[in-house]
């Protein structure tokens, strides 16, 4: 039987130990630590829960009236596979309905998985600070 998904927006009761696994192949990942306190800072956050896994979470940092960015996306990799980032992004999407514009910057190879979800590519620049 396959396990249920259940998705929150309240990250009161992630803890570190929730966010290990995370992060996979990253040259540098942050500390479960500070993936906590990213995520607790964050305009808006939603969690897939399995149980009492996080199997998956989606946050948005913005100022709460026009502009919203979604830096980070990740599915445990024993959950991919199962529509669960699908149901991420349209949840956060959902989340920033309101706001002017919502952006996120991704690899060219996962451009039409956020298409698929009705975002169009832009031009972006950034720094990645990798140390």
């Amino acid at each position: 039987m396959p396990t249920v998904i259940t998705y929150d927006t309240d990250v009161s009761a992630v803890t570190e130990e929730n966010l290990a696994g995370f992060f996979v192949g990253w040259p540098s990942p942050p500390s479960p630590a500070r993936h906590l306190a990213a995520l607790r800072g964050s305009y808006r956050v939603v969690v897939a829960w399995s149980g009492d896994t996080v199997a998956g979470f989606v946050n948005m940092i913005g100022d709460g009236v026009l502009t919203g960015f979604v830096p980070w996306l990740e599915v445990r990799p024993e959950f991919q596979g199962r529509g669960i980032g699908t149901e991420l992004v349209r949840r956060i999407l959902a989340e920033g309905a309101h706001l002017y514009s919502v952006d996120l910057v991704c690899d060219d190879e996962l451009r039409p998985f956020y298409e698929r979800l009705g975002m169009t590519a832009l031009t972006g620049m950034g720094v990645r600070n990798r140390h």
